[in-house]
C-alpha cells in the first residue's frame, strides 16, 4: 500500500498544483521523482512532526491540499496538539496518511507502535477515517481525499486482504448468514480475510468495511435486523473497543450484546518479535478470533 498510494499522490502532484506533500525523512525515496519535477511541493522537515502537522495547517489556510505522512506513531500520537489545533481548530483540512499500523514494524521496537491512533483521533470531531484492507482500496480512498478539502487519515498497512472489497462508505456484505443466524460481524480492513476463515463454521453475517469513521450504523442496523440475533463482534485492527460506541449508538433502539476483538487495552507487549507473533499475543489470529467467536456467538 505505501508504494502503490506514493505513486497515486505523485502523480496528482502533476495534475493538481494545490497538492504538495510534506515529509518528516521516512519515505523520502519514494518521493524523490515528484520533488524533482515539484522541489516546492515536496517538502522534507526533518525529524519535526510536531511542525510537519503545523506546516500543513498553513498550508491548507493558503489553498493548498497538504498531503502528511509519516509512521502512524509519529502521525497521529506524538504530533496530537498540532492536529487538534492547526488542522481541528483552524478549520482546515489535509489527507494524513499513517503507515506501521499496530505493529506492522514491531521489531523497531515500542516507538514505531501505534494500536491507539484511531481511538485518539475518535477524541476529534469532523475525521474521515479509512483503514483499507488492499492497495487498490487505499489509492481510492487516497484520491478521494485529495479531491476534498477534508481532515482525512488513511491508515496504510503493511498486511491486508488477498483481494478489494470495498472503499465506499458503507458496510458490505461480504458472507450472509441465516434469518435465524447467530448475528453479525463487522470486519474492518486488513482482518477480513481472517475473520471469513475464522467463522465459515459459524452461522453469522460477515460485513466488511474500510471507513471507520463515520461509522455506517445505518448499514449496521439493516444487518442485525435481518439476522437471527442482535449480537454483534466487531474485529478491528487496533484497540479492542475502539467503535463500540459506535455499535452501542446504531443499536440504542434494540436490546443486542456486542464484543470488540483488537489489540489489547490491558497489557503492552516488551518482547517485540513479528506482527504475526503480535497478532497471536492479542488473539488477532485464525485461530483466536475463532475461538472468540465460538464462545460469543455459541453462549
Amino acid at each position: 500500500m505505501r508504494d502503490s498510494t506514493a505513486s497515486v499522490i505523485s502523480h496528482a502532484m502533476d495534475d493538481d498544483e494545490r497538492v504538495a506533500v510534506l515529509l518528516a525523512d521516512i519515505s523520502t525515496d519514494r518521493y524523490a521523482r515528484a520533488a524533482g519535477r515539484h522541489p516546492h511541493r515536496v517538502i522534507n522537515v526533518g525529524i519535526r512532526e510536531q511542525l510537519l502537522v503545523s506546516a500543513a495547517g498553513g498550508l491548507a489556510l493558503t489553498g493548498m491540499r497538504p498531503v502528511v505522512h509519516t509512521f502512524s506513531s509519529f502521525l497521529v500520537e506524538r504530533p496530537f496538539e498540532q492536529l487538534k489545533l492547526d488542522l481541528g481548530h483552524q478549520g482546515v483540512g489535509a489527507v494524513v496518511v499513517g503507515i506501521g499500523g499496530s505493529y506492522d514494524v514491531s521489531a523497531a521496537g515500542r516507538t514505531h507502535m501505534a494500536p491507539g491512533d484511531v481511538a485518539l483521533l475518535d477524541t476529534l470531531p469532523g475525521w474521515t477515517v479509512h483503514v483499507p484492507g488492499h492497495a487498490e482500496e487505499a489509492d481510492a480512498h487516497v484520491l478521494s481525499a485529495l479531491a476534498s478539502d477534508e481532515r482525512v487519515y488513511v491508515r496504510l498497512s503493511s498486511r491486508g486482504n488477498a483481494a478489494s472489497h470495498s472503499w465506499g462508505p458503507n458496510l458490505v456484505t461480504v458472507r450472509e448468514g441465516s434469518a435465524h443466524s447467530a448475528g453479525v460481524v463487522v470486519a474492518v480492513g486488513p482482518m477480513l480475510d481472517r475473520v471469513l476463515t475464522a467463522t465459515r463454521e459459524l452461522d453469522v453475517t460477515v460485513l466488511y468495511t474500510s471507513t471507520v469513521r463515520p461509522f455506517d450504523r445505518a448499514g449496521l442496523n439493516r444487518a442485525v435486523a435481518a439476522a437471527g440475533t442482535a449480537d454483534v463482534l466487531v474485529v478491528e485492527p487496533y484497540l479492542a473497543g475502539t467503535s463500540a460506541h459506535e455499535i452501542a449508538a446504531a443499536l440504542r433502539d434494540h436490546p443486542h450484546r456486542q464484543l470488540g476483538l483488537g489489540v489489547s487495552r490491558d497489557m503492552e507487549l516488551r518482547r517485540y518479535g513479528t506482527p504475526e507473533e503480535h497478532d497471536t499475543a492479542h488473539g488477532l489470529d485464525v485461530e483466536g478470533i475463532a475461538t472468540a467467536a465460538g464462545t460469543f456467538f455459541r453462549r
